[in-house]
């Protein structure tokens, strides 16, 4: 046993929400910009989550970056831009929350709260999650073990949180020719070893807007209950990963696609 989660219940089922649940026969799709850059751009790529069958809108008010002099996010505004976005489309939101101190403000806007990878063993922050109750999409670190992922998981759940929802989003490995090396073993493993539903994000773990499809449609055969993908209206435009960031009409094509794979693995895809 990689820890100590158990497999009792292998339909451990999150609702979101008063209509929506991740981790039953259903797939969920969270889409949406890396980062909220302006209210035009957020309401536009809403718009057309909703219209191509996504639940879950996600976009990052306070980003994470590798350079200080890079795009930091807007902060609170960008919180007020997501909550108008889930009013005039009914999304869920789904944004990340990067330290203690931002945590009570984040959470008064956010369905879901996403820990990123750099902040996957900020136990300080971990042991807070735990203390409250909405759900938590825990993305795995990009030099982390399996182990050390459900650790992870554990310390939320042990301080009281069980609504923990593991997102697969590549791993840093020798490999160079894409940005992270997306780790399909880790979503069977999981749903073997654990009762928590996982999502997959194809976008991270590619870095490149032509792999995402064919590996979003792999994790979805490797028994992951959703994806997480970035799509963005003018991606030479955007401000974090355009690279990686699918087209309105790509995501819409995606999504079809999607539709038939659940029917092959005997699930569905919500929307």
């Amino acid at each position: 046993m990689l820890s100590s989660l158990g497999v009792e219940n292998k339909h451990n089922v999150i609702k979101i929400g008063d209509d929506l649940k991740i981790g039953g026969k259903e797939l969920v799709v969270m889409a949406g910009p890396c980062a909220v850059e302006g209210r035009e751009q957020l309401l536009e790529t809403a718009e057309e989550v909703k219209k191509n069958g996504g639940q879950i809108l996600r976009g990052g008010a306070f980003k994470p970056r590798t350079s200080p002099h890079s795009f930091q996010g807007l902060g609170e505004k960008g919180l007020e831009l997501l909550a108008e976005a889930r009013e005039k489309t009914g999304l869920k939101i789904v944004t990340e929350v990067m330290d203690s101190e931002d945590l009570e403000l984040v959470n008064s806007y956010a369905d879901i709260l996403q820990i990123g990878s750099r902040n996957m063993q900020n136990y300080g922050l971990l042991k807070k999650l735990g203390q409250i109750d909405t759900p938590v999409m825990l993305k795995r670190g990009y030099a982390a073990t399996i182990k050390e992922w459900l650790l992870a998981a554990e310390y939320i759940i042990s301080h009281g949180n069980p609504r923990v929802i593991l997102c697969e989003r590549g791993i840093r490995t020798f490999e160079t020719a894409t940005r992270n090396t997306l780790d399909l073993n880790a979503i069977a493993l999981i749903k073997e070893v654990t009762n928590l539903p996982i999502i997959i994000d194809p976008s991270h773990g590619t870095g490149k807007r032509s792999l995402v499809s064919p590996l979003a449609k792999a994790g979805i055969t490797a028994g992951a209950d959703g994806v997480i993908v970035e799509i963005h209206p003018r991606p030479e435009e955007a401000l974090c990963d355009g690279q990686q960031s699918l087209l309105p009409e790509g995501f819409g094509d995606l999504t079809m696609e999607l539709k038939r794979v659940a029917q092959a693995v005997d699930r569905k895809l919500v929307g």
